[in-house]
């Protein structure tokens, strides 16, 4: 083989992985692909200090989870440190929301910032989620416990192709983006 012959098939060889994402682009334009947020991407759309009514509540950044599409949209959450606030136990995390969210059927989520706190039931845990800022409650939802062995943690939100739950603990909320 010449010279000449090894350097086309090797800029061959480099160009057809390229020549195939262009296609899958175009086709895949007005499709929303979800994965998890990197703990780079969580950093820097969630606070240090989370705006929580007249508060700014101290995160744990150490808990955040999301996920993040194509477009660079997350929906995000992590743990509040409430000890010392006005909060009193009524907020436990903090969601970021930059695309529309459905919670269950019947919470819809506008692009925002929200608090949650949960109490316990009697078939799981009452989560309700409050307006970040004015503290205006938006929904009360039961999650119930996971039935799939997963990991326990404080809060992590599954992508949609995995798993379409936000977890609390061992407690499952389903979810769908509604965009």
């Amino acid at each position: 083989m010449t010279m000449r012959m090894r350097v086309l098939c090797l800029a061959m060889a480099c160009l057809l992985p390229m020549a195939g994402t262009g296609s899958a682009q175009k086709s895949g334009q007005g499709r929303r692909e979800w994965r998890a947020a990197t703990p780079a991407e969580l950093a820097a759309v969630l606070p240090a200090r989370a705006p929580v009514e007249k508060e700014r509540i101290e995160t744990e950044m150490r808990t955040a989870t999301g996920v993040i599409d194509g477009r660079g949209k997350v929906v995000a959450a992590v743990v509040l440190i409430t000890a010392g606030y006005a909060a009193n136990g009524k907020y436990s995390h903090y969601l970021l929301v930059q695309s529309p969210v459905r919670i269950g059927a019947n919470i819809l989520l506008p692009k925002g910032n929200y608090a949650i706190g949960w109490t316990r039931a009697t078939d799981g845990l009452a989560v309700h989620i409050y307006e970040a800022e004015t503290g205006v409650e938006r929904g009360t939802i039961i999650a119930h416990p996971l039935m799939q062995p997963l990991p326990i943690v404080s809060v992590k939100i599954w992508a949609p192709a995995e798993h379409s739950i936000i977890q609390i603990g061992r407690f499952a909320l389903p979810y769908t983006m509604d965009e």
